[in-house]
């Protein structure tokens, strides 16, 4: 059995702090995770969550991924656009066109995120977060296509699109070029191997389709910190 998509993980200075900012702006419930780290889920709890980690690491650069969030009507973009900035967010600049639809915010650590126009239907699928957009080479799309057992919903012109059988938000890669990487990621996947299944196997199948083991002392009984083949973070762990 494949292992599954369990959180999306900010490292954070201020984990509480950052977990309000996005438990208000997705309407999501906290709750107190291990080691310092906060964990939001969404009300159904379908789907992946997200979990705030402890880091001093600075920001250098823009990050490898951030969320779009969707909006079915004007309005309710702007909603959500006000609402981000009464809880710290922030408008930037990273290079959009005055036409282009959609906006570009930045949450109070720094971590940008778009709010996308209404209409948009590539996220017409998905729900409030309709994709976690990633800077990445086509060969990561299909690595992760792969690793996750989610099937390609878009491939075209080098950028890749993995979306859960079930539906749900999009995992998609703009192709190149991508910029180099500085440090370390300040957004990476946590996975998880289901209790009935061999976690040594599920490492060896990822091994076997591209990743690599950041430092084998990283691995603490089921856990394992480990690089996807464009060199960008993820986590593994047991469900035991």
């Amino acid at each position: 059995m494949t292992s599954q998509l369990f959180a999306v993980c900010f490292n954070a200075p201020r984990p509480p702090d950052l977990a309000r900012f996005w438990s208000g702006l997705l309407g999501w419930e906290s709750a107190d995770g291990p080691d310092g780290d906060v964990v939001i889920a969404p009300p159904d709890a379908a789907g992946f969550r997200i979990r705030f980690r402890p880091s001093q690491e600075p920001k250098t650069g823009q990050n490898r991924a951030h969320f779009d969030l969707t909006s079915a009507s004007p309005e309710e973009q702007q909603e959500t656009v006000a609402r981000a900035l009464r809880l710290g967010g922030k408008h930037i600049d990273v290079g959009q066109l005055p036409e282009e639809g959609h906006v570009v915010l930045a949450d109070p650590d720094g971590n940008e995120f778009c709010v996308i126009e209404a209409g948009n239907a590539f996220l017409a699928d998905t729900g409030f977060i309709g994709a976690l957009a990633c800077d990445g080479t086509q060969h990561v799309g299909y690595f992760w296509s792969e690793a996750l057992r989610w099937p390609l919903v878009w491939d075209q012109d080098q950028e890749t699109a993995i979306q859960a059988p079930d539906g749900g938000t999009k995992i998609t890669w703009g192709g190149p070029p991508v910029a180099p990487k500085t440090g370390p990621n300040r957004l990476h996947l946590e996975l998880v191997v289901p209790a009935d299944a061999s976690f040594e196997a599920e490492l060896d199948r990822l091994v076997s389709l591209g990743a690599s083991h950041i430092d084998a002392a990283e691995g603490d009984g089921e856990q394992a910190l480990m690089l996807d083949p464009d060199g960008n973070e993820f986590s593994l762990r047991g469900l035991r």
